[in-house]
């Protein structure tokens, strides 16, 4: 039992209180409130797997709603896209909700406020209200509006939701404290006027209520218990208790809001306005290019749920901010894809190698494990000819006694195959190697039980049959930016540190058996890396993205530095 109680979380002991003091199980409910102005990143990862999360351990149920109070930036498509990656994660949502929903309860609650003097309406411009809010140590100064009779306030705000006044010329505010330490209570805006259509509600309304005024609402009218936000809105808790206490008896159950930690991700930016810079600057292709830290994104380049799920969970959840090293993430990446992704051959970077004692025109189909960590996976049929590809860095003309590739009168076993030497090599004009001619010991092959198959020999290399080999495009992605917290820098521009290596394209011959692939199937590229099937594939022109490398080569790197 201590083992358990010491393994919560504080969010989980806030709730654990909360049942041993008056709530009951069936009052538990969460929610996961995006607004649907942009595609959900890693950092929304967290909070989706945080909410769903507690919905799982509790057996409560957990609500989607979307925060839609901006038409001038929200669409339809963000909303499906938000939709998509949440089921994508795993998760399954309870009900769907949109604020757009309560538009007519909040405009009666709002009226209802004014009746009873805590809201007015200001005609003040903008930039006015903003210069009367004073500093954190000197006290607001009152609107002129702010004494208006309750009889002109509901005048002035049926006539802005009738649309009798053009953008900015009235807001409704929240009558607070002009005086109070959180500057968040002098007086804040509730309504605006906008004149725009609305992605659900088309043109019904001109006035939109601001997120202050409507989440806390929603999260009553749903029944939330615990509201869990960002650390941002820790200073906004007192106002959604204080529009709370004006409508909801303080002796009935009604949410609570509480705060936990961001967590940033290295060499990545998540701020919204920042990635749409990238997509507008074509720094990326767009929201779902593999770089991006989107949800969609990390999708198109290969991550599964499971490892993001269990990233999430390493992590936790913290009253601090911190910055958490993606290679974290893609160390979950690899442990999941390890166990799930079928074993092929692929050379990237190809050089021509001849077996000069191999009988011209024959071919061979060789066993080829699919997974060794999935016993249920199976074998496949890889071709095998006398002239193949293996990768240019896999040989050298001499090396010394540490290079356990391929090297003149050296040996090496090809993968399922046979043990060859290396006999000779033919350059270009330039001195480089163009062909490798070798000979093959015919009772060398791999899983044939003769003494000559049991032979160790040090290097094993990949390879690919050339008469049967898939030409496909390879995506090299790596990280997007080399500084790893690029946006922290008051002196320089988050631009400024774009990786420019962080696509390389190249043409990829792969083993036969890929022909068959379907788009985001997965595959372990044997020594080279994960990898998967892109959307931009086509019947004659296969696409694949390294998802992730066998190894974290950023660590020897900053080691090095």
């Amino acid at each position: 039992m201590a083992e358990d109680v010491k393994s919560l979380n504080f969010i989980e002991h806030i709730i654990e209180e909360d049942l041993r003091s008056g709530y009951s199980k069936n009052d538990l409910r969460f929610r996961f409130p995006p607004e649907p102005n942009g595609y959900l990143h890693v950092g929304h990862a967290s909070s989706i797997c945080l909410n769903f999360g507690l919905g799982l351990k509790y057996n409560a149920p957990v609500n989607l709603r979307f925060d839609d109070t901006n038409p001038a930036k929200e669409e339809k498509e963000y909303v499906e896209a938000i939709k998509a990656d949440v089921s994508w994660l795993g998760f399954k949502w309870d009900t769907e909700c949109y604020a757009s929903d309560y538009f007519q309860q909040l405009y009666d609650w709002a009226v209802q406020l004014i009746k009873e003097g805590k809201a007015y309406v200001d005609s003040q411009s903008s930039e006015d209200i903003a210069n009367q809010k004073g500093t954190p140590t000197e006290p607001g100064k009152a609107s002129p509006f702010r004494d208006r009779s309750v009889e002109e306030n509901l005048r002035l705000f049926d006539g802005m939701k009738n649309g009798e006044f053009k953008e900015g010329e009235h807001v409704l505010r929240a009558k607070i404290d002009m005086a109070s330490s959180n500057m968040l209570m002098r007086d804040p805006v509730m309504y605006r006027i906008l004149h725009k259509a609305h992605h659900r509600t088309n043109t019904d309304w001109c006035i939109y209520p601001m997120y202050d005024w409507t989440h806390g609402e929603s999260d009553y009218i749903e029944q939330i218990s615990h509201s869990l936000c960002t650390l941002e809105f820790l200073p906004h808790r007192e106002l959604y208790d204080w529009f709370l206490d004006q409508l909801v008896s303080k002796n009935k159950l009604r949410p609570k809001q509480r705060e936990f930690a961001r967590r940033n991700l290295s060499h990545t930016v998540v701020s919204k306005r920042k990635l749409l810079q990238l997509v507008a600057s074509g720094v990326v292709a767009g929201w779902d290019d593999p770089r991006m830290p989107t949800i969609s994104g990390m999708r198109r380049r290969g991550f599964t749920p499971e490892s993001i799920r269990n990233f999430a969970d390493t992590i936790g959840i913290a009253k601090r901010e911190n910055v958490v090293d993606v290679s974290l993430l893609e160390f979950h990446v690899r442990e999941h894809l390890n166990k799930i992704a079928p074993r092929v051959m692929a050379v990237l970077n190809p050089l021509k190698l001849v077996i000069t004692n191999y009988e011209e025109g024959k071919e061979e189909w060789l066993d080829a494990e699919n997974n060794p960590e999935d016993e249920g996976a199976g074998f496949r049929k890889v071709p095998f000819s006398k002239e193949l590809y293996i990768e240019q860095e896999d040989f050298r003309e001499e090396a010394n006694r540490k290079f356990f590739r391929l090297k003149l009168d050296g040996e090496v076993r090809l993968k399922n195959g046979y043990i060859i030497k290396a006999e000779s090599c033919t350059k270009d004009a330039n001195g480089n190697v163009i062909e490798v001619q070798c000979t093959y010991d015919p009772k060398s092959k791999s899983g044939s039980g003769t003494e000559e198959s049991l032979r160790k020999v040090k290097g094993t290399l990949h390879w690919v049959s050339i008469p049967h080999a898939v030409t496909a495009e390879v995506r090299l992605y790596d990280r997007l930016f080399n500084d790893p917290t690029p946006d922290a820098h008051k002196d320089r521009d988050f631009m400024d540190f774009v990786n420019p290596d962080s696509l390389e394209k190249l043409t990829g011959y792969l083993e036969p058996s890929l022909k068959e692939a379907k788009v985001g199937d997965q595959f372990q590229f044997q020594r080279m890396g994960y990898f998967n099937v892109d959307k931009d594939s086509t019947e004659d022109h296969m696409v694949f993205n390294r998802t992730v490398t066998l190894r974290d080569t950023w660590a020897k790197l900053e080691q090095k530095d």
